[in-house]
């Protein structure tokens, strides 16, 4: 029977990105499709009293060095040579996770997903900016102006406060989280679990 699995994401994470990108791999190994599910990380923060691990880590000898050096093992295992830290970090994603939204709604999700993230996390794109969202989009075939002015409608605002808040309801208090059958798995570092879930 195959299972549902989910991967709760916000593109402000550079871990999800990371996920983003060796999720397919999963998905071939398995045989099983992951639903993509757009949460607002800052109202996961929030709900959580929770921060950014870069504000975490301030004043923790060590930690925040550590976590670099994770990640660059993460990116040496997968080959993830086009990944480049934001050098507008951080950006605040109201906008374009309610594109995300606005995405999903209109059937064309993984086309924006696969637009909006290399712009964060490969050209370092300032992803808070309209006229950059719109120049992203439309350079992917998206039309950025329908998808600005869609951005604004209550039903996508509604359903991505109600995504980040049902999210927290089942236990997430960062990004990236993933859900094996409804069991929760936080961080790029489970990916392994993750798969090991699907198979199991």
């Amino acid at each position: 029977m195959t299972k549902t699995v989910e991967f709760h994401f916000d593109f402000g994470s550079p871990n999800a990105y990371l996920s983003w990108k060796v999720v397919p791999e999963i998905e071939r190994r398995t045989g099983t499709t992951f639903t993509y599910v757009p949460v607002l990380l800052g109202g996961i923060f929030k709900a959580t009293n929770n921060v950014s691990p870069v504000i975490a880590n301030q004043g923790i000898k060590n930690k925040g060095e550590y976590q670099f050096l994770e990640i660059e093992r993460f990116i040496k295992k997968h080959n993830l040579t086009r990944f480049k830290f934001n050098s507008h970090f951080p950006v605040n994603t109201l906008q374009i996770m309610r594109g995300a939204v606005a995405a999903e709604i209109d059937g064309n999700l993984p086309a924006y997903i696969a637009a909006v993230m290399p712009a964060m996390w490969e050209d370092s794109k300032k992803m808070d900016d309209a006229d950059v969202i719109k120049a992203v989009l439309d350079a992917a075939g998206l039309d950025g102006t329908r998808m600005l002015a869609r951005i604004q409608e209550a039903d996508v605002k509604a359903k991505l406060a109600a995504n980040t808040e049902g999210s927290v309801a089942r236990g997430a208090f960062g990004i990236p989280t993933f859900f094996v059958d409804g069991e929760i798995y936080f961080g790029k570092d489970r990916l392994r679990e993750v798969e090991e879930a699907i198979a199991g």
